[in-house]
């Protein structure tokens, strides 16, 4: 059956996978999303025996219909393949308290943003020459600090691309600031906004719905794509590795076929909760979604009451790709809570944008049953690392931390012993000074990368090659602008005007 998409702002006009690929972002400022979920129809007892390929392969299938099969089984072996370290490419940790890590940071950026930034550009490419594309594709993003470097990894020199990441200029930790600002590639440029991930994300979208600045684009051989979350060629690959885990426990004999799982997710933009949804829309055996947020819990605000609101302090925390108050991916659920009403999404978007706050009907609240929300103060996510080191020898990022905290007020809520995975979305590498602190206190004053030396002592892990690489690595890209002059540097890199 094909797949076909439509914008959650538009009047349903439908468009191709790889079309909604190019595109990015709709032409009327909504996201596109499956004109309805395909199911995953194959026996759930075969998942145990596949690999994560061909996991991909049987859930990536249902979704981008358009794709030959040659095709999609080439985008995936070029993109899961030695860049990883780990032959699982996502393997599950169990901790001594039963609980289920889903390690999404065994790729090239040490984050998770790499297991659909791997395939991306793969899609993207495949994509444009399926639909005969001359120009050349622009991605254009908004980083709150994974995102970039992972996008970046994947676009860096291929052939009828350039990537533009903007990232928070102080809204980063080092490591990731190192990662993307050493970035190597001819076709890469990373400029740092002096505004907060926000600021950068409305700027991006703006210049998506700016039609005068895709004129002068198009002039000049250049087309915009995304390859934040709201493309939906993200968010298909995100898909896969939810319902490979659950393949996992079924091998190694920790649930029974149709048994549900839970799934935790640390929680910004909330595209990879989204999949989570999606996942269990496809009809995987999940039971509760569970929404984790830091001191940015505009997300936990939302589940509680019905009322998004962005109006409020922005916090930084030791989670920074977290620090979000607007989460883009949220308006496909909100499309779906409204049953598809185009005309009413639009409204409720227009409302967040104009006035930073909306608020949702009775009987859309009740769409939300699958989801419960929480958050962690700063305090309680250094406890959280300091539990799961203390308790089970296992070393977690703050982001990671974020949803194991979450998870525990859950079970005191719920008392809801369902298996869970808890998606591991960086490695504690990328975020040593917040891990080392949480640790013990006799790290205090040592550089950022003595940290790393002293987190591989400590674990008897070696220093992942994505962290040995920037070491020593030279800054390639120092621009720092204001939020505002965003679009003038977009033409400057790009030769308009």
């Amino acid at each position: 059956m094909q797949i076909l998409y439509k914008s959650t702002r538009g009047n349903g006009e439908t468009v191709t996978a790889s079309q909604a690929i190019l595109k990015g972002l709709s032409g009327d400022g909504g996201l596109f999303v499956p004109v309805s979920i395909p199911k995953l129809d194959i026996p759930l007892e075969k998942l145990a025996d596949m690999t994560y390929q061909e996991t991909a392969y049987e859930v990536m299938s249902r979704f981008l219909t358009d794709y030959t099969e040659e095709e999609l089984k080439n985008c995936i072996a070029r993109a899961y393949d030695s860049k990883f370290d780990t032959e699982e490419i996502a393997p599950l940790h169990k901790t001594a308290d039963g609980v289920y890590f889903l390690e999404l940071f065994h790729g090239a950026t040490i984050a998770f943003k790499d297991m659909a930034l791997s395939i991306l550009p793969h899609l993207m490419t495949t994509a444009a020459k399926k639909n005969g594309v001359k120009n050349e594709i622009v991605i254009l993003t908004a980083t709150s600090g994974d995102t970039g470097k992972a996008a970046m990894a994947g676009f860096a020199d291929v052939p009828g691309t350039k990537i533009i990441v903007f990232y928070p200029k102080h809204g980063v930790s080092p490591i990731q600031e190192k990662q993307m600002v050493t970035q190597k590639g001819n076709n890469t440029y990373v400029v740092g906004i002096t505004g907060n991930f926000d600021d950068a994300q409305s700027a991006v979208k703006k210049m998506f719905n700016d039609q005068a600045m895709a004129d002068e684009l198009q002039e000049a051989g250049y087309q915009f794509s995304s390859a934040n979350s709201i493309n939906i060629g993200r968010l298909v690959p995100q898909i896969v590795y939810y319902v490979y885990a659950y393949g996992r426990l079924l091998k190694s004999g920790e649930i029974n076929c149709g048994d549900k799982i839970n799934i935790t997710v640390p929680t910004g933009n909330f595209g990879n909760i989204l999949a989570a949804y999606y996942a269990k829309l496809m009809g995987l055996p999940v039971n509760r979604l569970i929404c984790a947020s830091n001191e940015n819990k505009v997300l936990f605000d939302f589940f509680r009451t019905g009322t998004y609101d962005r109006k409020r302090d922005f916090i930084l925390t030791s989670s920074p790709s977290m620090d979000i108050l607007i989460s883009s991916n949220l308006e496909r659920l909100i499309y779906r809570l409204t049953g598809e009403d185009s005309q009413k999404c639009r409204g409720l978007m227009e409302a967040l944008s104009s006035g930073g706050e909306y608020t949702i009907t009775e009987e859309m609240k009740e769409g939300l049953a699958d989801f419960y929300g929480n958050f962690l103060s700063e305090g309680e996510t250094r406890e959280a690392i300091s539990a799961t080191y203390y308790g089970s020898g296992y070393v977690i990022d703050p982001h990671t931390a974020v949803a194991a905290g979450v998870y525990q007020k859950y079970l005191r809520d719920t008392k809801d012993r369902t298996p869970v995975v808890i998606a591991s979305t960086a490695s504690p590498y990328k975020f040593t000074r917040s891990v080392m602190d949480a640790v013990s206190d006799r790290y205090e004053g040592l550089d950022d990368f003595a940290l790393v030396d002293a987190l591989s002592a400590l674990t008897g892990i070696p220093v992942p090659r994505a962290v040995e690489e920037i070491r020593t690595a030279p800054v390639l890209h120092d621009t720092v602008v204001d939020a505002g002059e965003m679009p003038e540097t977009v033409r400057k890199i790009l030769g308009i005007r």
